[in-house]
């Protein structure tokens, strides 16, 4: 379990199906939250993100979901708009409340069932999962969860040599000035919540050591994706190509513009290129969302730089959480054995 106590405005919920190995994660913020984005994956899956540009009207989301499933895993969206709906939240359009809920997809078919994928129902159900237990609901469980449940990593040698992946949260809060503290002050905190499913290896960003990857056939032995694909140049192996994206959503109690939003994302991504190697693919769909909710302006080349760190440590919190399932082996399977 990882807490998000600094950040009241956010509430995360998941709905898991562990036999089917898929899930989808929103992270609500019901008032309405600044938002960016960027898409750097060249295989991406999602939906509202046209409206989260600084040129566009809307400036407020009131959720932002995380799913499996592919594509079929954007109609989960449907069920956190009727969760809001029925809580009359949304944006006024004089006539009705229309939620806005930008939402991205993960590819985890192949593990588990491939006929069973979020819909609407699972979306309600990861509202209010998110809404549960008040003791609980600064608390985000982490691993083989959510929008994480069929998540992989290091598939440069097919599927049956890859690893599990899975959800992380990871945190910072910046430390206050006298004056600040003295006023009762709570701090500027970063917070990140990523599902990791990448179609590289996840490394230590300060030793460069992999943590989950590819494995030889037959054995636990990293062979390096990248390593692997300088080879694919060469021999045009093809048996890497598959669905992977790795999906974030930083969240702040900064306030923040909307362009501000969109270079904290910009910036998030560094955290990827620290932890997946490589990153950015063809073959995933790498997305990241910016929520901010605050009245404290705060640069957002602070807010970015921040971001990338909690987002590297949020994916190696995925895997290191993450739960061996139907047959393909999690980190923490292979260090006890």
């Amino acid at each position: 379990m990882a807490s998000l106590t600094q950040l009241p405005s956010f509430r995360v919920g998941h709905w898991t199906d562990v036999e089917a190995a898929t899930g989808c994660t929103v992270i609500l913020c019901p008032e309405g939250a600044t938002a960016g984005v960027d898409v750097r994956g060249g295989a991406p899956g999602t939906r509202e993100i046209a409206l989260l540009s600084p040129t566009c009207m809307v400036d407020k989301v009131h959720a932002v979901l995380l799913s499996g499933g592919s594509a079929f895993g954007l109609a989960a969206a449907d069920g956190v708009m009727r969760w809001l709906e029925e809580h009359g939240y949304g944006f006024d359009t004089g006539v009705a409340r229309v939620p806005i809920v930008p939402a991205a997809i993960l590819f985890d078919l192949p593990l588990g069932s491939a006929e069973i994928r979020p819909g609407p129902d699972a979306g309600y159900a990861a509202c209010e999962d998110a809404t549960g237990d008040p003791a609980e609901e600064a608390t985000v469980e982490e691993g083989t969860v959510g929008a994480g449940t069929g998540a992989t990593v290091g598939k440069v040698l097919g599927f049956q040599q890859a690893m599990k992946g899975g959800i992380g949260v990871a945190s910072q809060t910046l430390g206050l000035s006298a004056a600040e503290d003295d006023a009762g002050g709570a701090g500027i905190t970063v917070a990140a919540v990523v599902a990791v499913n990448a179609l590289g290896d996840v490394v230590d960003p300060h030793s460069g050591e992999v943590l989950a990857g590819a494995r030889q056939p037959g054995d636990n032995v990293f062979v390096g994706a990248s390593n692997v694909l300088k080879g694919a140049v060469l021999h045009a192996l093809q048996e890497w190509r598959g669905g992977n994206t790795t999906l974030g959503v930083v969240l702040t109690n900064a306030a923040l513009t909307k362009s501000g939003a969109t270079k904290v994302a910009q910036m998030a991504h560094d955290g990827l290129a620290r932890t997946v190697r490589p990153a950015h693919t063809m073959q995933d769909g790498d997305t990241i969302f910016a929520l901010s909710r605050g009245e404290t302006p705060v640069d957002p080349g602070i807010i970015g730089a921040i971001a990338a760190d909690v987002v590297a440590e949020a994916v190696v919190r995925a895997v290191r959480t993450a739960s061996s399932l139907h047959g393909i082996p999690a980190m923490s399977s292979l260090t006890t054995e």
